[in-house]
């Protein structure tokens, strides 16, 4: 049975995607929005040009990542209907989302609750969806802090970007300051990396290697928990 989580325990905050999950789980969920229907899919190639370039650069992503969600949901009331469409995209996709959750980073994950730290994933996604994702293999639920979401323009958009000095801030918002440990795989992430009295860079793409080992301390660990198109030096088991 797992320790009961203390204040004074360590504070271990795991990033979601490519740390937890092989891929962009919002991402996913949101070209499935869009494949619902062929005008969403007309609307978003045409909409690529300029919100693909977007999303490739830091400080616009917020604004790229949103056409796109505007894009899946317009015509959706709020996010209410967003947490429901999550729950169907999810259910009728566990086989898929079951493959990429990673086995490694689950074990790591499993391991800190067991020792009783605190734990909490904190992601670019919408909070719904990583919640849905982890109960098919977390015993616990575990705290999630998310991108959040509203009505805007008939449709659901990210009011709340969870990325970058955001998430810090949403993270010391919960009173969540000091971290003793991160997981994460984006430079984005610098910030939480930066801020954890040790930091664990996992699936990095390869060409950020060099970064991360320039910006963190020495021998911070830049690991592979099954990536495979992803940097790192390879683990084969959580031992």
């Amino acid at each position: 049975m797992s320790a009961a989580p203390d204040p004074v325990r360590p504070l271990v905050v795991f990033d979601f995607d490519h740390t937890l999950y092989d891929g962009d789980s919002g991402s996913h969920l949101f070209a499935w929005l869009i494949r619902r229907s062929w005008w969403r899919t007309a609307l978003a190639l045409l909409a690529t040009p300029v919100l693909g370039p977007m999303v490739a650069w830091l400080p616009t992503r917020r604004y790229g990542i949103s056409g796109y969600v505007w894009i899946g949901t317009v015509g959706m009331p709020g996010p209410r209907t967003l947490d429901r469409a999550i729950d169907q995209y999810v259910a009728g996709h566990e086989a898929q989302i079951r493959q990429r959750l990673l086995p490694v980073a689950l074990a790591v994950l499993h391991r800190h609750r067991e020792a009783g730290d605190r734990v909490v994933i904190a992601t670019g996604a919408p909070p719904e969806l990583a919640r849905a994702i982890l109960a098919f293999v977390a015993h616990e639920a575990v705290p999630v802090i998310g991108t959040r979401v509203g009505p805007r323009l008939g449709a659901i958009v990210a009011v709340r970007h969870c990325h970058a000095e955001e998430k810090m801030r949403m993270l010391r918002e919960q009173g969540l300051g000091e971290i003793d440990i991160a997981y994460s795989d984006s430079s984005a992430d610098l910030p939480l990396l930066l801020a954890a009295k040790s930091p664990v860079v996992v699936n990095p793409k390869r060409g950020s290697e060099a970064m991360f080992r320039q910006r963190l301390a020495p021998g911070t660990p830049i690991l592979n928990w099954g990536c495979r198109d992803r940097g790192g030096e390879p683990v084969a088991t959580a031992a």
